[in-house]
């Protein structure tokens, strides 16, 4: 699966309906408002890098009051848990 991290810089006033219309986008599986250069971060993951094209800007980018998207790509993913592993050397 390719991860791409969405930010989204979206009108203040309709933060929460941009945000709540780009979590009903398939392929979309977390959508968080926070704080920053940008309003709002998707994370969509697609099982090819062509799907993509149909996700970010066919859909998330058309959203009515979405302003500017930039997305950036995942190489790797870690977890807390995948870090405990690789340092764990059987020590009870």
């Amino acid at each position: 699966m390719i991860t791409a991290i969405v930010m989204i810089d979206a009108e203040v006033d309709q933060i929460p309906e941009v945000a709540d219309a780009v979590a009903g986008v398939s392929s979309v599986r977390q959508v968080y408002s926070v704080t920053g250069d940008v309003d709002l971060i998707a994370l969509v993951t697609v099982p090819q890098h062509e799907d993509l094209a149909q996700v970010i800007p066919g859909n998330i980018a058309k959203v009515p009051g979405v302003k500017n998207v930039k997305t950036y790509l995942a190489f790797q993913e870690f977890s807390k848990a995948d870090l405990e592993a690789a340092f764990d050397i059987g020590l009870d």
